[in-house]
Protein backbone atom coordinates (compact mmCIF):
# COMPACT_ATOMS: atom_id res chain seq x y z
CA UNK A 1 0.00 0.00 0.00
CA UNK A 2 0.99 3.34 -1.03
CA UNK A 3 0.27 7.32 -0.16
CA UNK A 4 -1.53 8.90 -3.14
CA UNK A 5 -1.96 11.83 -1.60
CA UNK A 6 -2.74 14.62 1.71
CA UNK A 7 -5.41 16.84 1.67
CA UNK A 8 -6.74 19.30 4.55
CA UNK A 9 -10.23 20.66 4.48
CA UNK A 10 -11.05 23.12 7.31
CA UNK A 11 -14.64 21.59 8.10
CA UNK A 12 -16.33 24.00 11.25
CA UNK A 13 -13.55 25.31 11.86
CA UNK A 14 -11.29 22.26 12.63
CA UNK A 15 -8.48 21.36 10.46
CA UNK A 16 -8.95 17.49 9.05
CA UNK A 17 -6.54 15.98 7.26
CA UNK A 18 -7.29 12.87 4.64
CA UNK A 19 -4.83 10.08 3.51
CA UNK A 20 -5.31 8.81 0.42
CA UNK A 21 -3.73 5.50 -0.37
CA UNK A 22 -3.78 3.09 -3.68
CA UNK A 23 -5.61 0.56 -2.76
CA UNK A 24 -8.87 3.06 -1.88
CA UNK A 25 -8.54 3.04 2.12
CA UNK A 26 -8.42 6.60 3.63
CA UNK A 27 -7.46 7.63 6.62
CA UNK A 28 -8.65 10.77 8.88
CA UNK A 29 -7.27 13.13 11.74
CA UNK A 30 -9.00 15.69 13.34
CA UNK A 31 -7.74 18.98 14.91
CA UNK A 32 -9.01 21.62 17.17
CA UNK A 33 -11.66 23.82 16.23
CA UNK A 34 -9.40 26.99 17.20
CA UNK A 35 -6.50 25.99 14.84
CA UNK A 36 -8.25 26.78 11.62
CA UNK A 37 -4.26 28.44 10.55
CA UNK A 38 -2.92 25.15 10.58
CA UNK A 39 -4.21 23.79 7.14
CA UNK A 40 -0.98 24.98 5.36
CA UNK A 41 0.99 23.45 7.75
CA UNK A 42 -0.46 20.39 7.23
CA UNK A 43 -0.26 20.16 3.30
CA UNK A 44 3.44 21.13 3.57
CA UNK A 45 3.53 17.29 4.52
CA UNK A 46 2.21 16.14 1.23
CA UNK A 47 5.44 15.96 -1.31
CA UNK A 48 7.25 13.33 1.53
CA UNK A 49 4.50 11.32 2.43
CA UNK A 50 3.75 10.38 -0.92
CA UNK A 51 4.93 7.11 -1.91
CA UNK A 52 5.12 5.96 1.49
CA UNK A 53 3.10 3.05 3.11
CA UNK A 54 0.74 3.95 5.49
CA UNK A 55 0.91 1.25 7.17
CA UNK A 56 4.48 1.66 8.59
CA UNK A 57 3.40 4.00 10.75
CA UNK A 58 6.28 4.84 12.74
CA UNK A 59 8.88 4.32 9.18
CA UNK A 60 6.15 7.30 7.82
CA UNK A 61 6.56 9.65 10.20
CA UNK A 62 9.92 9.13 10.46
CA UNK A 63 10.07 11.57 7.64
CA UNK A 64 8.55 14.28 8.70
CA UNK A 65 8.30 14.46 12.64
CA UNK A 66 10.91 16.52 13.42
CA UNK A 67 9.16 19.24 11.64
CA UNK A 68 6.80 19.49 14.62
CA UNK A 69 6.84 21.41 17.62
CA UNK A 70 4.91 22.57 20.77
CA UNK A 71 1.14 23.36 20.32
CA UNK A 72 -0.42 24.50 17.96
CA UNK A 73 2.68 23.29 15.80
CA UNK A 74 2.51 19.84 16.77
CA UNK A 75 -1.04 19.40 15.82
CA UNK A 76 -0.69 18.88 11.99
CA UNK A 77 2.45 16.05 12.55
CA UNK A 78 -0.20 14.41 15.07
CA UNK A 79 -3.38 14.61 13.14
CA UNK A 80 -1.30 12.76 9.95
CA UNK A 81 0.31 10.40 13.00
CA UNK A 82 -3.67 9.59 13.75
CA UNK A 83 -4.49 9.04 10.01
CA UNK A 84 -1.82 6.87 9.28
CA UNK A 85 -3.26 4.33 12.35
CA UNK A 86 -6.90 5.15 10.89
CA UNK A 87 -5.38 3.51 7.89
CA UNK A 88 -3.43 0.30 9.30
CA UNK A 89 -6.34 -0.34 11.38
CA UNK A 90 -8.47 -0.65 8.47
CA UNK A 91 -6.37 -2.04 6.52
CA UNK A 92 -5.79 -5.50 9.11
CA UNK A 93 -9.31 -4.97 9.66
CA UNK A 94 -9.22 -4.14 12.91
CA UNK A 95 -9.59 -1.57 15.71
CA UNK A 96 -7.07 0.78 16.07
CA UNK A 97 -5.80 -0.27 19.82
CA UNK A 98 -5.54 -3.32 18.62
CA UNK A 99 -2.27 -2.09 17.05
CA UNK A 100 -1.60 -0.12 19.85
CA UNK A 101 -0.89 -3.12 22.32
CA UNK A 102 -4.71 -4.62 22.94
CA UNK A 103 -7.34 -2.89 25.42
CA UNK A 104 -7.02 -3.71 29.00
CA UNK A 105 -10.36 -2.02 29.28
CA UNK A 106 -13.92 -1.99 27.42
CA UNK A 107 -14.47 1.46 28.71
CA UNK A 108 -12.53 4.23 28.72
CA UNK A 109 -13.27 7.27 31.61
CA UNK A 110 -14.01 10.66 30.64
CA UNK A 111 -14.27 14.09 32.39
CA UNK A 112 -15.77 16.66 31.66
CA UNK A 113 -13.89 19.83 31.09
CA UNK A 114 -15.96 21.10 28.10
CA UNK A 115 -19.96 20.83 28.12
CA UNK A 116 -20.03 23.75 30.36
CA UNK A 117 -22.85 26.77 30.74
CA UNK A 118 -21.69 30.77 30.23
CA UNK A 119 -20.35 32.05 33.80
CA UNK A 120 -21.98 35.21 33.63
CA UNK A 121 -19.65 37.07 36.21
CA UNK A 122 -17.12 36.39 38.75
CA UNK A 123 -18.93 35.60 41.32
CA UNK A 124 -19.11 32.32 43.90
CA UNK A 125 -22.89 32.31 43.14
CA UNK A 126 -21.82 32.26 39.79
CA UNK A 127 -19.29 29.57 39.91
CA UNK A 128 -21.59 27.75 41.80
CA UNK A 129 -24.15 27.85 39.30
CA UNK A 130 -22.17 26.43 36.89
CA UNK A 131 -21.60 23.68 38.52
CA UNK A 132 -24.94 23.09 39.15
CA UNK A 133 -25.51 22.97 35.41
CA UNK A 134 -22.61 20.10 35.26
CA UNK A 135 -23.80 17.95 38.03
CA UNK A 136 -27.31 18.11 36.37
CA UNK A 137 -26.13 16.26 32.88
CA UNK A 138 -27.10 13.35 31.85
CA UNK A 139 -23.25 11.97 31.08
CA UNK A 140 -22.53 11.69 34.87
CA UNK A 141 -19.12 12.35 34.55
CA UNK A 142 -17.29 11.50 38.19
CA UNK A 143 -14.91 14.41 37.08
CA UNK A 144 -15.20 18.35 36.09
CA UNK A 145 -12.70 20.70 35.31
CA UNK A 146 -13.14 24.53 35.55
CA UNK A 147 -10.84 27.57 35.18
CA UNK A 148 -9.97 29.84 37.28
CA UNK A 149 -7.63 32.52 38.04
CA UNK A 150 -5.22 33.21 34.51
CA UNK A 151 -7.43 30.47 32.79
CA UNK A 152 -10.58 32.62 33.16
CA UNK A 153 -12.14 36.24 33.54
CA UNK A 154 -10.95 36.84 36.89
CA UNK A 155 -8.11 38.29 35.62
CA UNK A 156 -9.51 40.94 33.77
CA UNK A 157 -10.85 42.06 37.02
CA UNK A 158 -9.61 45.21 38.57
CA UNK A 159 -7.11 44.28 41.49
CA UNK A 160 -7.10 40.96 40.52
CA UNK A 161 -3.07 41.01 40.11
CA UNK A 162 0.01 43.16 39.93
CA UNK A 163 0.16 43.32 36.07
CA UNK A 164 -2.00 44.32 33.00
CA UNK A 165 -3.92 42.03 31.02
CA UNK A 166 -2.98 41.50 27.41
CA UNK A 167 -6.09 42.76 24.64
CA UNK A 168 -8.67 39.69 24.00
CA UNK A 169 -7.07 39.32 20.56
CA UNK A 170 -6.60 35.78 20.10
CA UNK A 171 -6.14 32.43 21.74
CA UNK A 172 -3.23 31.81 24.02
CA UNK A 173 -2.06 34.82 25.39
CA UNK A 174 0.06 34.73 28.39
CA UNK A 175 -0.44 37.39 31.12
CA UNK A 176 1.74 36.94 34.21
CA UNK A 177 1.83 38.26 37.67
CA UNK A 178 1.31 38.16 41.68
CA UNK A 179 -2.14 38.07 42.72
CA UNK A 180 -3.24 40.51 45.42
CA UNK A 181 -4.71 39.29 48.35
CA UNK A 182 -8.06 40.21 47.06
CA UNK A 183 -7.70 38.37 43.95
CA UNK A 184 -6.37 34.76 46.07
CA UNK A 185 -9.42 35.19 48.33
CA UNK A 186 -11.98 35.64 45.63
CA UNK A 187 -10.40 32.42 43.95
CA UNK A 188 -11.28 30.40 47.02
CA UNK A 189 -14.52 31.95 47.20
CA UNK A 190 -15.29 30.74 43.79
CA UNK A 191 -13.85 27.27 44.14
CA UNK A 192 -14.91 27.08 48.24
CA UNK A 193 -18.92 27.59 46.23
CA UNK A 194 -18.33 24.95 43.14
CA UNK A 195 -17.06 22.01 45.71
CA UNK A 196 -20.28 22.87 48.07
CA UNK A 197 -22.40 22.26 44.82
CA UNK A 198 -20.40 19.28 43.80
CA UNK A 199 -19.66 17.49 47.61
CA UNK A 200 -17.91 14.45 47.33
CA UNK A 201 -20.16 13.01 44.50
CA UNK A 202 -17.88 14.88 41.76
CA UNK A 203 -14.58 15.47 42.34
CA UNK A 204 -12.96 19.07 40.64
CA UNK A 205 -9.91 19.61 39.07
CA UNK A 206 -9.04 23.35 38.37
CA UNK A 207 -7.31 25.19 34.98
CA UNK A 208 -5.45 27.86 36.63
CA UNK A 209 -3.10 29.46 34.19
CA UNK A 210 -0.51 29.37 32.22
CA UNK A 211 1.04 32.51 34.36
CA UNK A 212 0.68 31.67 38.04
CA UNK A 213 3.64 32.63 39.92
CA UNK A 214 5.26 29.97 42.13
CA UNK A 215 4.26 31.12 45.25
CA UNK A 216 1.00 31.76 44.36
CA UNK A 217 0.82 28.64 43.26
CA UNK A 218 2.20 27.19 46.76
CA UNK A 219 -0.30 29.28 48.62
CA UNK A 220 -3.46 28.56 46.91
CA UNK A 221 -3.10 24.73 47.18
CA UNK A 222 -2.48 25.50 51.19
CA UNK A 223 -6.00 27.71 51.14
CA UNK A 224 -7.79 24.84 49.46
CA UNK A 225 -6.20 21.43 50.81
CA UNK A 226 -9.54 20.98 52.81
CA UNK A 227 -11.51 20.76 49.33
CA UNK A 228 -9.62 17.79 48.17
CA UNK A 229 -8.91 19.20 44.45
CA UNK A 230 -8.43 16.73 41.75
CA UNK A 231 -5.40 18.73 40.40
CA UNK A 232 -4.17 22.53 39.48
CA UNK A 233 -3.77 22.37 35.82
CA UNK A 234 -1.23 24.44 34.12
CA UNK A 235 -0.02 26.93 37.10
CA UNK A 236 3.30 27.93 35.69
CA UNK A 237 3.53 26.66 32.40
CA UNK A 238 0.84 25.07 29.77
CA UNK A 239 -1.65 25.89 27.02
CA UNK A 240 0.36 27.43 24.52
CA UNK A 241 3.85 28.13 26.16
CA UNK A 242 6.61 26.55 24.42
CA UNK A 243 8.86 25.46 26.52
CA UNK A 244 8.22 23.55 30.25
CA UNK A 245 10.81 24.83 33.03
CA UNK A 246 10.17 21.39 34.81
CA UNK A 247 12.72 22.22 38.01
CA UNK A 248 10.24 25.38 38.46
CA UNK A 249 7.80 22.94 37.95
CA UNK A 250 9.06 20.83 40.19
CA UNK A 251 9.83 22.85 43.50
CA UNK A 252 5.96 23.16 42.93
CA UNK A 253 4.99 20.34 42.94
CA UNK A 254 7.15 19.55 45.96
CA UNK A 255 5.66 21.90 48.15
CA UNK A 256 1.92 21.61 47.17
CA UNK A 257 -0.72 20.47 48.72
CA UNK A 258 -2.86 19.82 45.74
CA UNK A 259 -1.36 17.43 42.55
CA UNK A 260 -0.02 19.88 40.16
CA UNK A 261 -0.61 18.88 36.30
CA UNK A 262 0.55 19.77 32.79
CA UNK A 263 1.31 18.72 29.28
CA UNK A 264 -1.47 19.53 26.98
CA UNK A 265 0.95 22.24 24.88
CA UNK A 266 4.10 19.52 24.89
CA UNK A 267 5.14 17.83 21.21
CA UNK A 268 6.96 14.72 21.63
CA UNK A 269 7.94 12.13 24.71
CA UNK A 270 11.32 13.96 24.81
CA UNK A 271 10.00 16.79 25.86
CA UNK A 272 8.09 15.22 28.41
CA UNK A 273 11.41 13.38 30.13
CA UNK A 274 12.10 15.65 32.24
CA UNK A 275 9.36 16.55 33.55
CA UNK A 276 8.51 12.51 34.39
CA UNK A 277 12.41 11.86 35.74
CA UNK A 278 12.73 14.55 37.77
CA UNK A 279 8.83 13.82 38.94
CA UNK A 280 8.31 17.60 38.17
CA UNK A 281 4.59 16.95 37.95
CA UNK A 282 2.14 14.39 39.70
CA UNK A 283 0.19 14.12 36.45
CA UNK A 284 0.63 14.56 32.70
CA UNK A 285 -2.09 15.50 30.19
CA UNK A 286 -0.63 14.89 27.03
CA UNK A 287 -3.28 16.05 23.80
CA UNK A 288 -3.32 13.31 21.22
CA UNK A 289 -3.36 15.87 18.38
CA UNK A 290 -0.56 17.99 19.92
CA UNK A 291 2.06 15.59 20.89
CA UNK A 292 2.47 13.62 18.36
CA UNK A 293 -0.46 11.50 17.94
CA UNK A 294 -1.95 8.44 19.94
CA UNK A 295 1.41 6.17 19.88
CA UNK A 296 3.54 8.85 20.79
CA UNK A 297 0.81 9.14 23.73
CA UNK A 298 0.77 5.91 24.51
CA UNK A 299 5.02 5.54 25.03
CA UNK A 300 4.63 8.84 27.40
CA UNK A 301 2.00 6.99 29.64
CA UNK A 302 3.67 4.15 29.96
CA UNK A 303 6.92 5.90 31.00
CA UNK A 304 4.93 7.95 33.09
CA UNK A 305 3.74 4.72 34.74
CA UNK A 306 6.95 3.44 35.98
CA UNK A 307 7.86 6.47 37.68
CA UNK A 308 4.69 6.55 39.93
CA UNK A 309 2.96 9.60 37.69
CA UNK A 310 -1.05 9.77 36.42
CA UNK A 311 -2.04 10.88 33.06
CA UNK A 312 -5.01 12.59 32.55
CA UNK A 313 -5.07 13.26 28.79
CA UNK A 314 -5.94 16.75 27.51
CA UNK A 315 -7.99 17.02 23.98
CA UNK A 316 -11.32 18.75 24.81
CA UNK A 317 -11.30 20.99 21.27
CA UNK A 318 -10.28 18.28 19.34
CA UNK A 319 -14.13 16.92 17.96
CA UNK A 320 -15.37 13.79 16.97
CA UNK A 321 -12.74 12.37 15.11
CA UNK A 322 -10.36 13.12 18.25
CA UNK A 323 -13.02 11.86 20.79
CA UNK A 324 -12.32 8.61 18.63
CA UNK A 325 -8.48 8.56 19.02
CA UNK A 326 -9.15 9.11 22.78
CA UNK A 327 -10.87 5.92 23.23
CA UNK A 328 -8.75 4.02 20.85
CA UNK A 329 -5.62 4.52 22.95
CA UNK A 330 -7.50 5.07 26.41
CA UNK A 331 -8.45 1.48 25.81
CA UNK A 332 -4.61 0.33 26.41
CA UNK A 333 -3.35 2.91 28.75
CA UNK A 334 -1.57 1.64 31.94
CA UNK A 335 -3.22 1.74 34.83
CA UNK A 336 -2.34 5.55 35.59
CA UNK A 337 -4.58 5.97 33.30
CA UNK A 338 -7.55 8.52 35.38
CA UNK A 339 -9.82 10.28 32.30
CA UNK A 340 -9.71 11.45 28.77
CA UNK A 341 -11.09 15.27 28.97
CA UNK A 342 -14.42 14.98 26.28
CA UNK A 343 -14.47 16.52 23.12
CA UNK A 344 -17.70 17.47 21.50
CA UNK A 345 -19.03 17.93 17.72
CA UNK A 346 -18.54 21.52 17.33
CA UNK A 347 -20.58 23.01 15.29
CA UNK A 348 -23.57 20.15 16.45
CA UNK A 349 -24.27 19.10 12.98
CA UNK A 350 -20.61 17.36 13.09
CA UNK A 351 -22.80 14.40 14.50
CA UNK A 352 -24.90 13.88 11.64
CA UNK A 353 -21.58 13.39 9.44
CA UNK A 354 -19.83 10.48 11.46
CA UNK A 355 -21.04 7.32 12.06
CA UNK A 356 -20.13 5.01 14.80
CA UNK A 357 -20.39 6.55 17.59
CA UNK A 358 -22.13 4.95 20.95
CA UNK A 359 -25.69 6.40 21.78
CA UNK A 360 -25.51 7.83 24.00
CA UNK A 361 -21.77 8.73 23.92
CA UNK A 362 -21.40 9.05 27.80
CA UNK A 363 -22.85 6.53 30.58
CA UNK A 364 -21.91 6.88 33.85
CA UNK A 365 -18.83 9.24 32.70
CA UNK A 366 -17.62 6.52 30.49
CA UNK A 367 -17.20 5.88 27.04
CA UNK A 368 -17.36 1.98 25.25
CA UNK A 369 -14.91 1.27 23.43
CA UNK A 370 -15.38 1.35 19.56
CA UNK A 371 -14.92 -2.02 17.85
CA UNK A 372 -14.94 -1.16 14.35
CA UNK A 373 -11.73 -1.11 11.85
CA UNK A 374 -9.55 1.81 12.15
CA UNK A 375 -10.36 4.45 14.92
CA UNK A 376 -13.66 2.97 15.55
CA UNK A 377 -15.94 5.67 13.40
CA UNK A 378 -16.01 7.16 9.95
CA UNK A 379 -16.32 10.05 8.08
CA UNK A 380 -19.35 10.28 5.70
CA UNK A 381 -18.48 11.88 2.59
CA UNK A 382 -21.97 12.69 1.38
CA UNK A 383 -22.96 14.31 4.84
CA UNK A 384 -19.85 15.98 5.08
CA UNK A 385 -19.71 18.09 1.47
CA UNK A 386 -22.20 20.39 2.13
CA UNK A 387 -20.40 21.73 4.39
CA UNK A 388 -16.64 22.24 2.79
CA UNK A 389 -16.00 25.67 2.09
CA UNK A 390 -15.71 26.75 -1.24
CA UNK A 391 -11.69 26.26 -1.94
CA UNK A 392 -11.98 22.75 -0.20
CA UNK A 393 -14.61 20.78 -2.67
CA UNK A 394 -11.97 18.54 -3.66
CA UNK A 395 -11.33 17.49 -0.39
CA UNK A 396 -13.62 13.49 -0.42
CA UNK A 397 -12.51 13.54 -4.36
Amino acid sequence: MKITDLKCAIIGTSPVVRIVTDEGIDGYGQGGYTKPFLKPFVEYFRDQLIGADPTDVERTMLRIRQRGSFKPYGTALSIIENALWDIAGKAAGVPVYKLLGGKVRDRVATYNGNLRSPIAENSPEAYADAMRTMKALPHNFRLVKQGVAFHSQMKYEPGFYFGTPQPKVSHGILDRGLLTHQGMSHVVECVTAMKEVLGDDVMLALDCGPGMMPTDVVRLSEELEHLNITWLEDTVTGDYTPYVLADVLRDVTRKSRIPIHTGEQIYLRQHFRELIETRAVDIIGPDPADVGGMAEMKWIAEYADLHGILIAPHGTGNGLLGLACQVQVGATMPANFIAFEYPTGNPDWWYDIVDGLPDPIVVDGEVEVMERPGMGIELIPEAAKKYLREEDQGFFD
